[in-house]
């Protein structure tokens, strides 16, 4: 199956995100691809929480999840949004950074809401408190497709491998990572991180990111590191979109997955051990 990840610079104005990511989508489906993937926060990128109050919608309403099931629809291919930025009736003054699955059909197969948050201090200058704007989701998602089975996350997902042995040992073969992932932190651990969640799982790894300058803040810049990646079941690196925004390929084979775990067993020979006291 022809696979594309879609690399973008999404900025605060989910218009002129979505105009973007709809050139970069149907550029796709013209490609011949039948699996297309957008990164993280793919309709908003934002400086603030009050800017994101102006500018998202609730999932019911958001024209950017409108558009992409329709062109799903029209051009008869499975699209996953990296993530929405949306407003929830249940979550009270936050957000949901929601990953969503839509089939040819045009319907919402499945939705995950980013478990792990953002909570850091990279530097003296540089911190993040995804907590303070999204809140936490609390369930892992495994979504069945006619050309396998998804294991979905977010971002900063990817530093917790126990999520991913589980959604694998629960019958993942594909683990969509999708991600704005920081500058600094992605040339240290991005490509050592994807490459061992795919060996660990003998799985596809699909990491469509965003990448570039977002916005400056108090003197305080928003850089993503880009390199979307697509990796196999074996670790090879597939995919490496460089910093560029655009449009890369791969051919999704389900037959590498079920080599690579016949060579290495390890997701059935996990013994149990008593945890130091």
């Amino acid at each position: 199956m022809k696979t594309a990840l879609v690399q973008m610079t999404s900025t605060e104005d989910p218009a002129a995100n979505l105009a973007a990511c709809e050139a970069l989508v149907i550029g796709a489906v013209a490609q011949g691809a039948k699996f297309i993937l957008t990164p993280e926060v793919s309709n908003c990128i934002a400086p603030s929480k009050s800017i994101l109050l102006e500018a998202l919608s609730y999932e019911e309403s958001d024209p950017f999840l409108a558009r992409m099931r329709e062109i799903a629809t029209q051009s008869q291919v499975w699209i996953l949004i990296g993530s929405l930025g949306v407003k929830s009736n249940e979550i009270d003054g936050k957000f949901a950074n929601r990953s969503v699955l839509i089939d040819p059909q045009g319907a919402i197969v499945a939705r995950y809401d980013k478990i792990h948050m953002f909570d850091v201090d990279i530097s003296e200058g540089e911190s993040y408190r995804e907590s303070a704007t999204y809140e936490r989701g609390d369930k892992a998602i495994l979504a069945a497709t006619n050309f396998g089975k998804i294991g979905m996350s977010i971002c900063y997902d990817l530093r917790f491998p126990h999520l991913f042995r589980t959604l694998a040992q629960a019958g993942a073969e594909i683990l969509t990572i999708p991600a704005a992932f920081a500058e600094t932190t992605g040339k240290a651990h991005w490509h050592a991180l994807l490459r061992a969640r795919a060996i660990e799982n003998g799985a596809y790894v699909i990491a469509p990111a965003q990448t570039g300058f977002h916005y400056a803040k108090n003197g305080k810049e928003r850089r993503t590191y880009g390199h979307s990646l697509a990796v196999s079941p074996w670790g090879d690196v597939l995919v490496d979109a460089g910093t560029d925004v655009g449009v890369s390929y791969f051919n999704l084979d389900l037959e590498n997955v079920k080599n690579a775990r016949d060579r290495i067993g390890s997701l059935t020979q996990q013994s149990k051990f008593e945890a130091p006291q």
